[in-house]
């Protein structure tokens, strides 16, 4: 086609960023682009950016640079959590054509035509313009077996260290029955778990729906098929929501829950809202009514002032939760949060150190929990083959399991629910052996 033009798409961070970036593919392929693998090829480069940590953010500066100096004519777009940071405009003028917010996207060629790098849309001009008409875009899925599906963007909570709600804005969640039918279509296409996401899925709400009401709408569809959701905040896990986790069998067998701090007083300037008591109380619902499930959380060290008195809490948080698996982070003051006006007085020394300890423990509570699993049978839904010969995939608890089938070729197992039998639990891994049927 003499019209055909070309777009790279470059994806950092979350889920919520693939799957953002999955909706920015098919705008641009229904408006005549078509995919290049690399951007020296490309009309339009379009970077999906995070922000949570300096890393992911100095990533891009080097991204840009790389793509300037092999291809001039590209028009850039820079959008996800950086997409609003006056400091990145400003290092970035005169190499990015277009700053723009996720929720721009149905305006993007209209932006590219008359934005400047300098110019910033509020809040409120965003919502005017592009609100979240962008999740209603049929995404380019990534995978042909799973799927993640939006189900709002936006923040409200303005956790201290959290630059989300000045990325992405307020919560805005879409409508339940949008949700309902682009699920209902992936099962009919075969796929095989679905991935609820938002910056919140428990504060969910959509007319009647709230969020357990619609995992229980979404339980009820026929077909074999995992849910699983994310980001979970503890200060909205409902007994509502427990229960519904308890009652659904199509919700995985695995629960994330971010805990942050095992402090109080960390929590409070974190402003998480919640205290550790009541996070323990709500592990402990979870763990009564789906016995078996796997935790999983996220712990920040070294945030702004913390002692190793409030430090050695965390510690024994996860000593006695006895997590399967944790993402620890280093604290990192973000431009433009609250806690960027905080003192980063742990030092980087002492963060590793507590990085360490903490991910020490892990091991040893992810081996316990993997070897108890021995002599299991587990579903496992395969993702692919290793060059060993030996296929992986995960389990509804999100093991990864490694397993041999010598008589299989991938077509017949990549993609399908399997049963294997586990012989080895490894610190954050499992083997096996296929079940024959």
């Amino acid at each position: 086609m003499p019209n055909k033009k070309y777009y790279h798409l470059i994806t950092i961070g979350c889920a919520m960023n693939k799957a953002d970036s999955e909706r920015v593919a098919n705008f641009l392929e229904t408006n005549n682009y078509e995919e290049k693998a690399q951007w020296v090829d490309a009309d339009i480069v379009i970077l999906t950016t995070c922000g949570i940590r300096q890393s992911a953010e100095d990533r891009v500066y080097g991204l840009v640079n790389q793509i300037r100096k092999v291809n001039k004519k590209a028009a850039v777009v820079i959008t996800g959590c950086l997409s609003k940071r006056k400091d990145v405009m400003r290092r970035l003028i005169g190499q990015v054509d277009l700053f723009m917010p996720i929720n721009e996207l149905p305006n993007m060629f209209e932006l590219l035509k008359t934005a400047r790098p300098e110019q910033i849309l509020s809040f409120d001009k965003v919502r005017e313009l592009g609100g979240e008409k962008y999740l209603s875009i049929i995404p380019k899925y990534d995978s042909e077996y799973i799927a993640c599906v939006p189900i709002g963007n936006g923040c409200n909570n303005f956790c201290s260290y959290c630059v989300v709600p000045y990325a992405r804005g307020r919560e805005v969640y879409r409508e339940a029955e949008e949700i309902i039918t682009e699920v209902k279509s992936l099962i009919k296409k075969g796929y095989k778990e679905i991935i609820l996401i938002a910056q919140n899925v428990n504060s969910y709400k959509s007319g009647i729906y709230n969020f357990p009401k619609l995992l229980i709408e979404l339980n009820k569809i026929s077909g074999h098929f995992w849910i699983r959701f994310s980001s979970s905040h503890p200060k909205d896990m409902s007994d509502e929501l427990i229960a519904a986790i308890g009652s659904c069998e199509k919700v995985a067998n695995h629960l994330h829950l971010a805990v942050q701090s095992g402090d109080n007083g960390m929590l409070e300037l974190m402003n998480r809202k919640y205290t550790v008591e009541h996070y323990r109380d709500l592990i402990a619902k979870v763990r009564k009514i789906k016995p078996g499930i796997a935790i999983t959380t996220d712990l920040i060290v070294g945030f702004s002032g913390e002692t190793k008195k409030q430090f050695n809490a965390s510690v024994k948080l996860f000593k006695d939760l006895k997590f399967e698996m944790g993402y620890v982070s280093e604290y990192s003051p973000r431009p433009g949060t609250v806690s960027w006006n905080m003192p980063d007085n742990v030092s980087r020394e002492e963060k590793k150190e507590r990085n360490k300890i903490i991910t020490d423990i892990l091991k040893e509570t992810s081996l316990e929990a993997n070897k108890n699993l021995v002599g299991q049978e587990l579903e496992v839904l395969v993702d692919g083959v290793k060059k060993n010969g030996k296929f992986y995939g995960k389990t509804s608890s999100s093991k990864n399991v490694m397993f041999a089938a010598p008589d299989k070729k991938p077509e017949e197992l990549v993609g399908h629910f399997v049963r294997v039998k586990i012989n080895k639990g490894m610190t954050f891994g499992l083997e096996g052996k296929l079940v024959l049927e």
